[in-house]
């Protein structure tokens, strides 16, 4: 089955579906709903061509992106929501695209993903986000690589969105920018404004485009270079031969100078290939 298109303006406007439901945004569950159906068709187009394509979204609510991603052609869109209040407004738009449309009851962050789609597959969300980011480290930690997915459309918090994309040397670059940036050609699409979300948060969010690089930046063992990113970035302001320490090999200072790095350098200085060469190093030692 390739899917089309369907039309889904038969169903309730999603303001109706809420009350019919009593779905009030849980702030325990980082819920904030997506309302503007113009956005949420804006975010499906620019995540597409869905035509032939599984989408995994997390976090759907009430279903406003649900609706955009079907309408846009997405062969199959596989709704994974730990509120089980939503279940029913899910399935109101499951009946009226029949097979198209799976519910996942249950909390994304131990759901096997890749167990529920076939290849072409693609990850769209409005995450919540009090899980965005222990995601997209899970996403991007992904093995074999290249993973399972072809791109990641996800919302963020504005702030989040800066890290993800942050260059080295700048203030937002961290641990998730050399993570994202190692496997991923990650962007910020564009920004949304807060009054798009019902109820509106604190904050304005981005839409991040992460598209998986065919081969990494550069060879690192995954888990090492986790290790080594968070120590490194944990300390941020100490220099790499005291930050280092912390992974528990004894003195860094030979090891980070055995790749040609400075061990007086910080985190922030270093490119991502650097911290490959310097979980590379570490791997060898233990």
């Amino acid at each position: 089955m390739q899917g089309t298109p369907v039309s889904l303006s038969g169903l309730p406007p999603l303001r109706e579906v809420i009350a019919k439901h009593g779905l009030s945004a849980q702030k325990s569950l980082g819920q904030n709903f997506l309302l503007d159906l113009n956005l949420t068709g804006r975010i499906a187009r620019t995540a597409g061509p869905l035509e032939g394509h599984d989408v995994v979204e997390v976090g759907p609510g009430p279903g406003g992106l649900t609706r955009a991603l079907l309408e846009n052609g997405a062969r199959r869109v596989i709704a994974i929501e730990r509120d089980p209040r939503c279940i029913a407004a899910l399935e109101e738009i499951a009946a009226a695209c029949p097979g198209r449309l799976t519910i996942i009851e249950g909390d994304a962050l131990t759901t096997d993903m890749r167990a529920l789609v076939e290849n072409p597959a693609r990850i769209v969300a409005n995450l919540p986000y009090n899980i965005g980011t222990p995601l997209l480290v899970g996403w991007l930690q992904t093995e074999p690589w290249p993973p399972w997915y072809e791109s990641l459309t996800l919302m963020f918090q504005r702030e989040v969105a800066e890290r993800i994309t942050a260059p080295p040397g700048s203030k937002a670059y961290g641990r998730l920018g050399v993570l994202a940036q190692w496997r991923t050609q990650a962007r910020i699409l564009f920004n949304v404004d807060r009054r798009a979300f019902t109820p509106p948060p604190s904050i304005t969010s981005s839409v991040v485009e992460l598209v998986p690089r065919a081969q990494p930046l550069a060879e690192a063992p995954p888990r090492m270079l986790e290790r080594v990113v968070a120590a490194a970035f944990g300390q941020r302001r100490k220099m790499l031969r005291a930050s280092l320490k912390s992974l528990g090999l004894g003195d860094p200072t030979g090891f980070i100078e055995a790749v040609g790095i400075s061990p007086t350098r910080r985190a922030e200085e270093l490119s991502v290939e650097e911290f490959c060469a310097l979980a590379r190093a570490a791997s060898a030692l233990g």
